[in-house]
């Protein structure tokens, strides 16, 4: 079976579309759905009820609540997450099995071989793999691994009271109980999508906290007394010295979560209770996306990719620390990846590990900061360079030479929107004749919560937000207005509820908003003339530039954010 010609005859995809999910399920060995879900090109309901279809097989829609613990357990959880398949129920001595790949040659016959081991009959059943995920939490959690780990861990705690130096506490944090409580915090926060943990000591406890779409959520409350050996453990996986608690240190670790191999940043912070530890989750099956995923489309991707494809030039992503500039460079990095171009980056610190980009590290304890780095990059004979950020004035001056000598140069910047690039290029001592000649674009954005497809909720707009579409709209670029134009005549906003499918949240991961600068005629003369903001916001309003704002209100629209997100993210705008 061809999901992808299945979807392209259902008129779900466009042969286009097809043909780069095809290329890209090829160059990185996923699956055609995932992608198409990845891209948000067809709700999954739909998809899995087309591929049902093909497959002439039921699609089943389970309540993850309502099948038994006894009954998840019946496959190892291994095969059930290496081949995305899990027990539905049993009728008599047939078991149910739902598969999210049923055609999977690899899959069927693993299942033919656990049937033969566990002597027993199955039918199989297509299942979604939302379905799947929310059966795989309930099977972990029934398995009770956090409960368990902590029982071990208080003991081993108890146990070795008092033995917590030298020698005793490296073997204490080498001990199963430490490592496995270790292993279940980060096996946690990966398989709940979180992009940080914080361990932190308190008074009486030891609390661990994760940050999920933006915002810390407490995760696992450990004993007081186990804050050593925890941290301790994270300190040997990360390369640093467990004896020194008295400064800040850095280091990093990877390990296989779920068959895949994840990276963890971590940095130490003493504290009066004890060593705080941050762990930053580096997971390239979300961090790394592409340009649909990000939510960077229309007008605002056709600038970036004309400028990406070049000859030369700077391309400068802007907005706060955290609002996913880094991934939205990485997304231009893989596009332009190709065997024919050498693209070299200096980054602080590498985040993800691109096949085919050739990436360093900044180290500034030995001297090999941006600034050194760059130099050396520049005899490494690249075509595409990767700033990790514009830090000072020599960085600044060495980025417009790199650009001005025929390369492409990728880079982030401090400011609040795409507009403060350039002043903040003219404070950095960066010649304003210059600036036209090697800026290609700046962007800005910010990250919002995307709603959850299966149970966010339509309603109508207050009288106050009503007046707020009517504000920015009216100013929007006529193109951006003209496809908005089904959602205006009677204009509808969205809200969160919470389901199994989202954990009650109402919301499944985050997606950007973005404001995208080009560098025009126009735009020249105002900056060798008279660089004001005022100025440069004008000539932006006249290349019809969608604002941050605007582009949050058209997804808000579109249903997939809210209004409240789209606003709390831009206030400062």
């Amino acid at each position: 079976m061809d999901i992808l010609r299945t979807l392209v005859e259902k008129q779900a995809l466009n042969p286009e579309q097809a043909k780069s999910i095809a290329e890209q399920a090829e160059r990185e060995e996923k699956k055609p759905e995932d992608l198409v879900l990845e891209r948000n090109l067809v709700d999954e309901r739909s998809l899995f009820q087309h591929k049902a279809e093909a497959l002439q097989m039921p699609l089943r829609v389970v309540d993850a609540e309502k099948v038994p613990i006894k009954i998840l357990g019946l496959i190892p959880q291994e095969s059930t997450k290496y081949y995305r398949m899990i027990p539905l129920g049993k009728q008599g001595d047939t078991l149910e099995i739902g598969m999210v790949f049923p055609e999977d040659l690899k899959a069927k016959d693993a299942l033919k071989f656990l049937a033969r081991q566990g002597n027993f009959e199955y039918t199989v059943f297509l299942i979604s793999p939302s379905t799947f995920q929310a059966l795989l939490r309930k099977a972990r959690s029934a398995k009770g691994d956090v409960k368990r780990a902590l029982e071990e861990l208080t003991e081993t705690i108890e146990r070795d009271r008092g033995k917590t130096g030298g020698a005793e506490m490296s073997r204490l944090v080498e001990d199963a109980p430490v490592s496995k409580m270790v292993a279940v915090i980060l096996r946690t926060a990966v398989e709940g999508g979180a992009s940080d943990i914080h361990i932190e000591p308190g008074k009486n406890e030891l609390r661990v906290r994760f940050r999920l779409l933006g915002e810390l959520y407490p995760s696992l409350i450990l004993p007081r007394n186990a804050q050593a050996a925890v941290v301790s453990r994270v300190k040997i996986l990360s390369g640093m010295r467990i004896d020194e608690t008295r400064i800040p240190q850095d280091g990093r670790f990877s390990t296989t979560i779920d068959g895949r191999p994840v990276d963890f940043r971590v940095a130490t912070l003493p504290t009066p209770s004890g060593e705080k530890v941050a762990i930053r989750v580096l997971d390239p099956e979300t961090g790394l996306k592409d340009f649909s995923a990000l939510g960077l489309e229309g007008e605002s991707l056709d600038a970036v990719r004309e400028a990406a494809k070049g000859a030369y030039g700077l391309i400068f992503a802007t907005g706060p620390t955290g609002s996913g500039k880094t991934t939205t460079l990485y997304a231009i990095l893989r596009e332009l990846n190709q065997p024919g171009v050498n693209i070299v980056s200096i980054e602080d610190p590498v985040e993800y590990v691109i096949q085919g980009v050739n990436q360093s590290q900044v180290q500034p304890d030995i001297g090999y900061d941006f600034a050194s780095g760059l130099r050396q990059l520049l005899r490494q004979d690249p075509d595409i360079i990767m700033v990790g950020e514009v830090r000072d004035e020599e960085t600044a001056s060495l980025v417009i030479h790199a650009a001005l000598t025929g390369h492409i140069v990728l880079s982030t910047l401090h400011t609040n929107n795409a507009k403060g690039v350039i002043p903040r290029l003219l404070d950095m001592g960066v010649d304003r004749y210059l600036i036209p000649a090697t800026l290609s674009v700046a962007l800005a954005q910010r990250l919002v919560r995307r709603l959850c497809d299966a149970c966010k909720e339509k309603g109508e707009p207050r009288k106050a937000i009503q007046d707020l579409l009517a504000k920015e709209l009216g100013s929007m670029a006529p193109a951006a207005k003209e496809k908005l134009e089904p959602f205006l005549r009677e204009p509808k906003v969205y809200k969160p509820k919470g389901c199994s499918k989202c954990g009650g949240s109402g919301y499944t991961g985050r997606i950007g908003v973005f404001e995208v600068l080009r560098m025009t005629d126009e735009l020249s003369d105002i900056i060798l003339e008279n660089p004001s903001e005022l100025r440069i916001e004008k000539e932006a309003q006249r290349q019809g530039m969608i604002t941050m704002r605007q582009d949050g209100i058209r997804k808000s629209l579109e249903g997939l954010t809210t209004i409240e997100e789209v606003l709390r993210v831009t206030s400062e705008l």
